[in-house]
């Protein structure tokens, strides 16, 4: 083995990056011959059909704390808070009293008190207003709506599965004028990555692409795909694959390489139209990270400074996908 051979190969045991060549935006692969829509319209359609349980993601767990928080699900107006026991509380934000919004209230030894007149909540049914079944996951805060989603109800959500051992986790929440399908759409099509978004993905080739068969089982309904994340000339490569749990979300689960175990979990709520009956759609993506290096425990006691830097990563390619998941609502209205 060369001198320079051996270096790499303890660089490899050490860091996750390798140097990437220079290369032109222009001079990557063409891959609109792979991104067929039949595929890509095929998969969207079987991950609609898939059950929810009615339930909506709408916040950040972390940030509902001593204060209540306000969140719009399918034009339904919500107050959220933590009980004592820093259990998650959910129902209408118009006070049973005189409407009043609770969300602008204060809470006491996890009592909610109404603004206007005091009235208080303190999780369970006052008056005519009764709490929405609530699942906090750690991660994210979740509601049921049933009247919203008009499903079978399910007990809790139908989660992905997240890496075990230690974590590092952040949220990013951006709202575009779209459905909640389009988000889907824009993620199933892995194919624009590296060409939409070189500053993030570099040498993406999608190993393998479920068929345009509205009836394939779930099991086979993913698309697997090599890609090199990059930061500056520096990158990571990985196996990831995407499936679609439900149909307001989507995973990127990686599968083999640096931070095996990590997912992204994008999930697309419903907030209801806007003055003009536009249809407003939240993305709230989580970032949960995972990695078997020795050197991981440093992330963690970092995670105040890591995760404004996962969460501008996660908001700048968000950005660019709501402008186009907005262009393929505009253009199917139209039609």
């Amino acid at each position: 083995m060369t001198m320079l051979a051996e270096i790499k190969a303890r660089l490899a045991k050490t860091t996750p990056f390798q140097l990437l060549p220079r290369t032109t935006w222009s001079g990557q692969r063409p891959t609109y011959d792979d991104a067929k829509p039949s595929l890509i319209h095929s998969a969207l359609r079987r991950s609609q059909r898939r059950p929810s349980g009615n339930w909506y993601a709408f916040a950040a767990s972390d940030t509902i704390g001593k204060r209540p928080i306000s969140a719009t699900v399918g034009g339904v107006e919500l107050v959220a808070w933590r009980g004592t026991d820093g259990s998650l509380a959910v129902g209408s934000a118009a006070c049973p009293h005189l409407g009043a919004d609770l969300s602008t209230g204060t809470v006491e030894c996890g009592t909610l008190i109404c603004p206007w007149h005091g009235l208080r909540f303190d999780g369970g049914r006052t008056w005519s207003w009764r709490p929405y079944p609530a699942h906090d996951d750690g991660v994210l805060a979740w509601v049921r709506l049933d009247a919203i989603g008009g499903e079978t109800p399910t007990e809790a959500p139908i989660l992905p599965r997240r890496p075990d051992g230690p974590r590092l986790s952040a949220v990013t929440r951006l709202v575009g004028t779209c459905e909640p399908s389009d988000v889907i759409a824009n993620r199933l099509d892995p194919w624009h990555g590296a060409w939409f978004h070189p500053y993030s993905f570099t040498r993406l080739d999608v190993l393998s692409a479920p068929a345009a068969d509205d009836d394939l089982p779930e099991d086979a309904d993913r698309f697997l795909v090599a890609v090199t994340f990059r930061i500056g000339r520096l990158g990571v490569p990985v196996i990831a694959e995407f499936t679609t749990p439900e149909p307001r979300t989507i995973t990127m689960r990686i599968i083999d390489g640096e931070g095996a175990g990590s997912v992204v979990e994008t999930h697309a709520t419903p907030l209801g139209p806007d003055r003009d009956g536009v249809p407003r759609t939240a993305v709230i993506e989580a970032v949960i990270a995972h990695s078997d290096r020795p050197g991981f425990a440093h992330a963690l006691r970092g995670a105040p400074m890591i995760t404004p830097f996962m969460r501008y990563a996660a908001t700048r390619l968000w950005r660019d996908d709501l402008a186009y998941a907005e262009r393929l609502y505009r253009q199917r209205s139209r039609a």
